[in-house]
Parts: C-alpha cells; structure tokens; sequence
C-alpha cells in the first residue's frame, strides 16, 4: 500500500540574516532532507530576508516544520499543508509579538473553526457581542494575518498568496 503524501509551502515573511542558515537546517531536518531556500530582502523590514519553500512529505509534516521554527525570536513565518485523503490540511502563522496560531484548513484553503470552539466563544462572550467578535477573530487568526500582512506584499518583486481574505 503506497503511503499518503501531502503538499505545502513555508513562507518565511522576514528573518535576520545570520538566521537563516538556521531556518534552512531546521525545516530541512523536519522535511527528512536537506534544503536550499531562495533568499531575497524583505523590503517591510530593513535587514531581514524573505524566502518561500515548497514541500512534499507525509501528512503531518507541517505540524513538524511549525515546531521546528516556533519561537524564534524575529522569524516571521506562515507554514501551509494542504488537505490529502483521509488528513485534514492546516495553516500555522508565527510571529515575534503573537507566538504562534494554528487552524485546521479545508480542501478549498477555508479556516475551519469547530462546533467546540464556537461554542466556547459564546460562553466566554455571554451576552457582550463585541466580546463575540474579538473571540471569532481570535478563533480565525486575525491578528497574525494583520500583522503579517505588510509581509507577505512588501515588494512588488515577490508572489503574494492571499492565504486569508474576506472583503
């Protein structure tokens, strides 16, 4: 029986120079090989460099290249795993002043919020509706996606992926 194999991309939005041979050995020891990112200057920041990686693994392999980069001070980092038969695809965001967020994600690239954290926003939010609000952004990682936002199209050089958007 052929094992299932899973896809995805690890955009680093800014690393300090000296880190990112670091973050190379680091994703490459999650990955099970070596790896060589193409750095660029990441223009939202003075001194920090950009790359994206693209992936192939076993599913879980993103939860192993989130943790692998978690809690690097100055690493800012978005690592996607695209669903695959029988496994659920996931998005995980880091920066420095937020830590790190995790959402399950459909096969249409959709945070998944669950029945059991609805429900948890609800009883924390009682009858407060501003406070429902602040849970359900929290619940969709939308203060990773703000302030990593003036990362992922800070030059007009390099691909945007709107990971997260809803006008």
């Amino acid at each position: 029986m052929a094992s299932t194999v899973t896809r995805g991309v690890i955009y680093v939005h800014s690393a300090p120079r000296a880190l990112c041979p670091h973050v190379e050995w680091a994703a490459g020891r999650a990955i099970g090989r070596a790896v060589n990112f193409s750095w660029s200057e990441q223009p939202a920041l003075r001194g920090a460099q950009r790359a994206e990686f693209f992936w192939e693994g076993e599913p879980g392999t993103g939860a192993a290249l989130a943790s692998a980069l978690r809690g690097w001070e100055h690493l800012r980092y978005e690592v996607t795993e695209e669903a695959s038969s029988g496994t659920d695809g996931g998005r995980w965001m880091h920066t420095p002043d937020l830590g790190i967020y995790y959402a399950q994600v459909d096969s249409a690239g959709n945070t998944v919020v669950s029945e059991d954290r609805i429900r948890g926003a609800m009883e924390i939010a009682g009858t407060n509706a501003l406070e429902l609000h602040r849970e359900l952004r929290l619940a969709l990682g939308q203060a990773w996606d703000e302030e990593l936002e003036p990362f992922r199209y800070a030059s007009d050089m390099s691909p945007v992926v709107w990971l997260h958007r809803v006008g």
